[in-house]
C-alpha cells in the first residue's frame, strides 16, 4: 500500500487531481465561508447557528477526506514534493485541524473555543490554492514584503525614535479636566454649570471629571500609537493643539504654551508619512511589477514582445456584413457612413444638455418644452433604429452590444412616454437618464485617434489585470469582517460612541461597510477605541455576555484595525496601482514602436478583404492591406510597391495552395518581423527556438495554430509569400535590366542625350541647395547621426524629393514605378575632409534592405580602373556589353563620370573639405535612384557633361545653367521629368 506504484495511491491521486474534485472542493471551500458570514454574533446557541454547525461537521468531513488523499498520494514530509511541504497545503491541514479541535468543545465559555471559531476564517484562503492567477498575486504580495524587510525595518527604528522623543516631551501632559478653568486633579472636584449650545437659557449641572486623553505619549508603546495615527493623517491636529497647550505633568493644558513643539509634528509628518510611507509604497509597486516578470525570466521575450505575440496567437477575423440587396446596401452605407455617426453624435449631447436642464421649480411651460424636445430626441432615435435595422437586418443588427443598449433606450423611451400620457400624475422613475449613458458614444468615435485609442486600450489592460488582486481585496475584507463579527459583535450600540446603528460589526454587510470606512481612512482610530478596553464597551443586552462588568470591549482591537490598515491601505490597495502603471507604460513609450495596442487596426482592416470571418484573404491583398496601415504596424501609403514586397519578402508566410495566407500567420509575420524576434541567424533554428517558446509560455496553443505561424524546420518545398515575392523581385529586376540593355545597344547616343537633359536639371537642384547643405554640414555632425539608423517611416523625406523617381524616358519600353513613391536615403556619416580627384569605387551596390544585388556591381582593377562584376561572383564579358561597341578604352573613362561630376558640383558650391568619397557615392546613388537611372546611363550622361565642361573651359555649374535655360526657352524639346524639375521648388 505504500509503494510508489501501489494500486491504492494511484487511485488516490487519481482521485485527488481530478479536475470534478478541485471543483468540488473549491465549491464546498466557498458555502463554507458564507455560512461563516451568516452566523449569528450575539448568541452562539442560537437555532441559526446550530444548523449552520450540522453543516460545518460536514464540510470539516470533507475537507478531512481531501487531506487524508492528499497525503496517501504525496506523502506527509519526508521525501521531495510531500504534502507538509508546501506553504499551502500547511495552510489547509491548520484549517482542518482548528475545525476539528472545536468540536471537542461544547462550552462557548472556555476561550479557546472563541479563538478556534476565529481562526476558522482562514477557510477562505484554501481558495488560494485552487485559483492560480490568485495564487500568483498572493505569492507576488509575499516577495514583496520579504522584499522591502529593510524597508519596514527602518521605518519601524525611526517610528520608535520619535516616540522616544515624545515621552520625553509630553509624558504626563495630557491630562485635563472637562471643566477647563480647572488645571489640576484637586481643582477638578465637584460640579459645574454647562450651557447647552452656548445658549444662556440652558444650564446644565454637571460634575468635573479629571481624565485623559485616549491617545497620548505616557510610555512608548502608546506613543508608537498615537504616532501611527497621526501618520495615517487621522486626527492629527486635535493631537498638534494638544501639544502645543500641554503644561506641566499632571496639570491640564495652558493656551498655546508651547507652540514651538509643532515642529516635532512637521518634521514626523515629513519624514514619516511623506517619504518613508511613501518609499514603502514604491517599493511593493515596483517589487510586485518585477516578481510579476519573475515567471518569464527564462523566456528571451520582453513584456511587448510577448503581449503582441499573445495578440497575434489570440486575435479572431471580425465578421463585417455588407449586404448584397441594392436597397439595404443603400441603407446600411447610410448608417456606416461617418456623416451619420456625427450626426447622431450630435444629438447624443444635445440630448444630454437638455436632459441637465431640469431643476427643482421649474415652471409648467418650461417643463411642457422639455416634454415635446423628449419627444423630439425619441422620434430621431427611433428613426435611427429603424434605418440601422433596414441596413443590417435583425441578426446582425442584435450583434452589436452598443446597437443592443441604444434599442433598449429607444424602446424605454417610448414606454415612458406612452405611461405618461395614459397615467399623467405617476411619480415612477424615468427612464430617460438612461440617455446619458449613450454619451459613452463619443467614445467609441474618439477612439479612432490613435492617442485616446492607446488610453482607452491601456484601461482595457488594466481592467483585465485587476479582478486576481480585487478578488485578494475581497478575501481581505472577508475575513476581517468575519473575524470582527465574531469579537466585536456583542458590544451595545450607543449614539454616543463610534459603535452605533449604522456603525458595528453585529452582521456582515455592516462589519463590511465598517471595514470600508476604515481602509479610506475615515475616523478609523475613534472605531478601534470604542471596540478597545480603553473606553467602556458595554455588551449587548441580547448578547450572552450581557451584563458583563468588564465589558466587551478586547484589546485586539489595536492589532486588529492596525493591521488591517497596513495590509489595505499601505499594501493592497497599491496593488491597483501597481497594475495599473504596469499597463500605463504604453502611454509614454515611443509611438514608433509597435505595441499590442497597434494591432486592432490590422483585424479591422483585415474585414475589409474577408468580411465572412473565414480568416483567409489573396496574398495580393496583403500588400495593399499593409500599405493601408500606418507604422510601425503596416508599410504606410508612401510605401514604394517594390519595397512592400521587399517586406513581404522577410516576413514569409506560408502560402495556401489557393494562393491565400492567413490571419493568424500574417499578423504574426507582421509582429516578428516589426519586433525582430527570432529573425536573426539561421531561421530554421530560429523558428525552433520560437516555437519551443510558444510551447513553453502559450501551452493551450493548437498544433495546427503552431503551424501556421511559425512553420517547422524540414518542409523545404513549402511554398511561401517569401519565395513568391523574393522570385517577383529577381523576375522584374532581369526585366527591367534587359530592358535597360536592349534599349542601350539600340541607341546608346540617344539615351545618353535624353539622360544628360535629365542630369542636368538634377544637378541645377543639387546646384540651389548647395549653401543650405553648406550651412547644414559646416559643423562636427559626427554627434548629431544615430548609431543605428531610424526605422524607415521616421526618416526625412529624400535630398532630391520624390518628384523624380516618376521619370520615363519617351521612347524606352520599360516598366514605370509607381508615381509619387520615394526611395529612403540611408542616414550618412560624414567625416570631415578634402574632396580630391575622384576615386573608382569598388564597393558592390546592394539592396540594403534584402541583401540581394539590385545593381551591376564595379570591383576595382589593377590599372586603377573599374570593370563591371555579375553578383560579385564572375566577371561579366566586355565583349557581350553594350557599352563595349565603342572600344574598352571609352567604356573605362566612362566609369567613374558620375562621382566625378557630382564631386565637381559639390567643390564649386564650396562643400569639398566637408565631403568624403561616401558623401559623394550615396549621393550619386541617390541621384541614380531618383532619376531612374541605370548606373552605366548614368555615367554616359555625366560622361558628356564633363567633356562638355571641358571643351567650354568653365565651372560645371555655369555649363548646367547655360544647358537649362536654352532648354527652357522651348519646354516642347524638354523630358518629362526635366519639365518637373525646371522651378527652383523641385
Amino acid at each position: 500500500m505504500a509503494g510508489s506504484f501501489s494500486r491504492f495511491r494511484v487511485f488516490c491521486h487519481w482521485i485527488s487531481n481530478h479536475n470534478y474534485f478541485g471543483n468540488i472542493i473549491l465549491v464546498c471551500i466557498l458555502i463554507s465561508s458564507a455560512m461563516l458570514a451568516a452566523e449569528d454574533p450575539l448568541n452562539a446557541n442560537s437555532e441559526r447557528n446550530q444548523i449552520l454547525n450540522l453543516f460545518d461537521y460536514f464540510f470539516t468531513t470533507v475537507f478531512s477526506v481531501e487531506i487524508a488523499l492528499k497525503v496517501i498520494s504525496y506523502g506527509l514530509i519526508f521525501h521531495k514534493g510531500a504534502f507538509c511541504r508546501s506553504a499551502f497545503n500547511l495552510l489547509d491541514l491548520l484549517v482542518v485541524c482548528v475545525s476539528l479541535i472545536s468540536f471537542f468543545f461544547s462550552s462557548g465559555a472556555i476561550s479557546v473555543v472563541k479563538i478556534l471559531r476565529v481562526l476558522r476564517v482562514l477557510r477562505p484562503l484554501r481558495a488560494i490554492n485552487r485559483a492560480k492567477g490568485l495564487k500568483h498575486v498572493v505569492q507576488c504580495v509575499i516577495v514583496a514584503v520579504k522584499t522591502i524587510g529593510n524597508i519596514m525595518l527602518v521605518t519601524c527604528l525611526l517610528e520608535f525614535m520619535f516616540a522616544v522623543i515624545g515621552v520625553q516631551l509630553f509624558k504626563g501632559k495630557f491630562f485635563r479636566c472637562n471643566d477647563l478653568s480647572k488645571i489640576t486633579e484637586q481643582e477638578c472636584q465637584g460640579h459645574y454649570i454647562r450651557y447647552v449650545d452656548d445658549d444662556p437659557t440652558k444650564p446644565v449641572k454637571e460634575n468635573r471629571i479629571w481624565m485623559r486623553n485616549d491617545f497620548h505619549f505616557d510610555d512608548v508603546s502608546k506613543a508608537m500609537l498615537t504616532l501611527f495615527t497621526v501618520a495615517t493623517f487621522e486626527g492629527w491636529p486635535d493631537l498638534l493643539y494638544r501639544c502645543i497647550d500641554s503644561h506641566t505633568e499632571d496639570q491640564g493644558p495652558v493656551h498655546n504654551y508651547r507652540p514651538f513643539v509643532a515642529v516635532f509634528f512637521f518634521v514626523y509628518i515629513i519624514i514619516i508619512a511623506f517619504f518613508m510611507v511613501n518609499i514603502f509604497v514604491g517599493f511593493v509597486i515596483v517589487t510586485f511589477q518585477n516578481e510579476g516578470e519573475q515567471e518569464y525570466k527564462n523566456v528571451d521575450l520582453d513584456k511587448n514582445q510577448r503581449n503582441c505575440i499573445e495578440f497575434a496567437l489570440k486575435a479572431k477575423p471580425m465578421r463585417r456584413y455588407i449586404p448584397k440587396h441594392r436597397f439595404q446596401y443603400k441603407m446600411w452605407w447610410l448608417v456606416t457612413s461617418s456623416y451619420f455617426e456625427y450626426i447622431i453624435l450630435i444629438m447624443i449631447l444635445i440630448n444630454t444638455i437638455s436632459l441637465a436642464m431640469k431643476f427643482y421649480g421649474q415652471p409648467e411651460a418650461y417643463t411642457r418644452a422639455l416634454d415635446v424636445l423628449n419627444m423630439i430626441f425619441t422620434a430621431v432615435f427611433t428613426a435611427e433604429f429603424i434605418l440601422k435595422l433596414a441596413g443590417f437586418r435583425f441578426k446582425n443588427y442584435f450583434s452589436d452590444p452598443w446597437n443592443v443598449f441604444d434599442f433598449v433606450i429607444v424602446l424605454g423611451s417610448l414606454i415612458d412616454i406612452i405611461y405618461s400620457a395614459l397615467n399623467p400624475d405617476s411619480n415612477i422613475i424615468s427612464i430617460n437618464f438612461f440617455r446619458l449613458f449613450r454619451v459613452m458614444r463619443l467614445v467609441k468615435l474618439l477612439a479612432r485617434g490613435e492617442g485616446i485609442k492607446t488610453l482607452l486600450w491601456t484601461f482595457m489592460k488594466s481592467f483585465q489585470a485587476l479582478p486576481y488582486v480585487a478578488l485578494l481585496i475581497v478575501m481581505l475584507f472577508f475575513i476581517y469582517a468575519v473575524i470582527g463579527m465574531q469579537v466585536f459583535g456583542k458590544i451595545a450600540l450607543d449614539e454616543d460612541t463610534a459603535i452605533h446603528r449604522n456603525n458595528n460589526f453585529q452582521t456582515f454587510p455592516q462589519a463590511t461597510l465598517v471595514l470600508f470606512r476604515s481602509a479610506t481612512g475615515e475616523a478609523w482610530q475613534e472605531i478601534m477605541l470604542a471596540c478597545s478596553t480603553m473606553q467602556t464597551a458595554h455588551c449587548d443586552e441580547k448578547s450572552d455576555d450581557a451584563g458583563h462588568p468588564d465589558g466587551c470591549g478586547t484589546d485586539f482591537a489595536v492589532p486588529y484595525f492596525i493591521s488591517f490598515y497596513i495590509l489595505c491601505s499601505f499594501l493592497i490597495i497599491n496593488l491597483f496601482v501597481a497594475v495599473i502603471m504596469d499597463n500605463f507604460d504604453y502611454l509614454t513609450r515611443d509611438w514608433s514602436i509597435l505595441g499590442a495596442h497597434h494591432l486592432d487596426e490590422f483585424v479591422r482592416l483585415w474585414s475589409e478583404y474577408d468580411p465572412d470571418a473565414k480568416g483567409r484573404i489573396k496574398h495580393l491583398d496583403v500588400v495593399t492591406l499593409l500599405r493601408k496601415i500606418s507604422p510601425p504596424l503596416g508599410f504606410g501609403k508612401l510605401c514604394p510597391h517594390r519595397v512592400a514586397c521587399k517586406r513581404l519578402v522577410s516576413m514569409n508566410m506560408p502560402l495556401n495552395s489557393d494562393g491565400t495566407v492567413n490571419f493568424n500567420a500574417t499578423l504574426f509575420a507582421v509582429v516578428r518581423t516589426s519586433l525582430k524576434i527570432k529573425t536573426e541567424g539561421n531561421i530554421d533554428d530560429c523558428n525552433e527556438e520560437l516555437r519551443s517558446i510558444i510551447k513553453k509560455v502559450w501551452k493551450r496553443t493548437s498544433p495546427k495554430l503552431l503551424d501556421q505561424v511559425v512553420p517547422p524546420s524540414g518542409n523545404e518545398d513549402e511554398v511561401t509569400v517569401g519565395k513568391f515575392y523574393a522570385t517577383f523581385l529577381i523576375q522584374d529586376y532581369f526585366r527591367r535590366f534587359k530592358k535597360k540593355k536592349e534599349a542601350i545597344y539600340k541607341d546608346p547616343d540617344g539615351i545618353g542625350d535624353t539622360s544628360t537633359v535629365t542630369l542636368q536639371a538634377g544637378l541645377r537642384t543639387l546646384h540651389e541647395a548647395g549653401p543650405v547643405l553648406k550651412r547644414a554640414i559646416s559643423g562636427n555632425l559626427d554627434d548629431l547621426i544615430d548609431a543605428e539608423p531610424e526605422p524607415m517611416h521616421r526618416r526625412n523625406h529624400t535630398l532630391f524629393g520624390s518628384v523624380w523617381s516618376s521619370f520615363r524616358r519617351g521612347h524606352a519600353q520599360r516598366s514605370r514605378p509607381i508615381p509619387g513613391s520615394s526611395v529612403p536615403i540611408s542616414p550618412l556619416k560624414l567625416t570631415p575632409g578634402t574632396y580630391g580627384p575622384p576615386i573608382p569605387i569598388s564597393s558592390s551596390q546592394y539592396d540594403e534592405e534584402m541583401g540581394m544585388p539590385m545593381r551591376p556591381l564595379r570591383i576595382k582593377s589593377d590599372n586603377n580602373n573599374s570593370t563591371y562584376m555579375d553578383n560579385g561572383l564572375r566577371q561579366r564579358s566586355s565583349l557581350g556589353s553594350p557599352l563595349s561597341q565603342n572600344g574598352a578604352s571609352r567604356n573605362f573613362s566612362i566609369i567613374g563620370s558620375a562621382e566625378s561630376l557630382v564631386g565637381k558640383v559639390l567643390a564649386e558650391q564650396g562643400l569639398g573639405k566637408f565631403v568624403d568619397d561616401e558623401f559623394v557615392r550615396t549621393t550619386s546613388k541617390e541621384m541614380q535612384e531618383a532619376m531612374d537611372m541605370s548606373r552605366e546611363e548614368f555615367d554616359l550622361a555625366a560622361h558628356k557633361l564633363l567633356q562638355q565642361t571641358t571643351q567650354q573651359k568653365q565651372p560645371i555649374t555655369m555649363t548646367i545653367q547655360q544647358e537649362i535655360e536654352k532648354l527652357e526657352k522651348d519646354t516642347d524639346t524638354l523630358p518629362p521629368m526635366a519639365k518637373r524639375m525646371r522651378s527652383p521648388i523641385a
